[in-house]
């Protein structure tokens, strides 16, 4: 599943590509026709991103709804290809061409419906929203903080790589109790995610290694993974870590792998 910084790329890409724009929108898969149709020929405003969620907003006040889940995936194109696959969203104008595939949501909200969407959705670093809710029930928690780092009402946009990431680079064991953390370790977690997530929406990647363990600093070669960007722990169980040389572990948390150093994380 994508994380934050991907989605917030994402809405970028949509208000640069679209906004103030008359936009077609079309279903070629026929799940979101009836929706289309309302608003096809509508004026495009601006895409918003909410942790893992899209929000694209029109002049009447309506906004589609996505989240990827699992399998989403936008496409962005110069003009339109003759539809191939099950295609749930297009977004058209004479110059470029947006489709979406496989989300696990979709849909066409008012106003009122999309706040009370929104009211679901946690404070998102991305944002620089305010944390404080989020603090008071992590720090009055018995849960494991690397199942509360996990939780969108929490921690909106933070998913398994940040997770692993930022417990790492704070030497948080992933299965302490959210009310073992101090005010000021909670603090520092959330600012790190900030600037973390901040940094990937600029770059595309997730980078979260400090220069001294970059490659080139410890004579290594650079990290090769789909996901791109260099990092401590997450996916690499079995390999060394970068600060102490201890094996990487893995194992299983919420149903998620989770990833990190016995030594580093104690």
């Amino acid at each position: 599943m994508p994380e934050g910084h991907v989605v917030h790329r994402q809405a970028k890409e949509i208000t640069r590509l679209f906004s103030r724009q008359q936009v077609a929108v079309d279903s070629p898969q026929g799940r979101f026709s009836d929706s289309a149709k309302q608003i096809t020929g509508s004026v495009l405003t601006k895409a918003e991103a909410r942790g893992k969620h899209l929000f694209i907003k029109f002049t009447d006040s309506s906004e589609i709804h996505v989240h990827l889940g699992l399998y989403g995936k936008w496409t962005f194109l110069e003009s339109p290809p003759e539809p191939k696959g099950l295609i749930r969203l297009r977004l058209i104008t004479p110059g470029a061409c947006a489709e979406l595939r496989g989300p696990n949501a979709c849909s066409l909200l008012t106003s009122a419906e999309s706040k009370e969407v929104r009211k679901r959705i946690g404070p998102d670093p991305i944002r620089r929203d305010d944390p404080s809710t989020t603090r008071d029930k992590v720090l009055s928690s018995s849960a494991p903080i690397g199942a509360l780092l996990m939780d969108q009402k929490l921690f909106a946009g933070v998913g398994n790589i940040y997770r692993a990431e930022v417990l790492f680079r704070h030497n948080i064991n992933p299965n302490d109790q959210g009310r073992s953390l101090t005010n000021e370790t909670f603090n520092a977690v959330w600012e790190d995610l900030c600037v973390l997530m901040k940094a990937g929406v600029r770059t595309g990647r997730i980078d979260t290694v400090y220069p001294e363990h970059e490659p080139r600093a410890m004579k290594r070669k650079a990290r090769e993974d789909r996901h791109g960007g260099e990092v401590y722990v997450y996916r690499r169980d079995g390999q060394p870590c970068h600060v102490c040389g201890s094996e990487i572990l893995m194992t299983s948390m919420l149903g998620r792998n989770l990833f990190w150093c016995p030594q580093c994380q104690k």
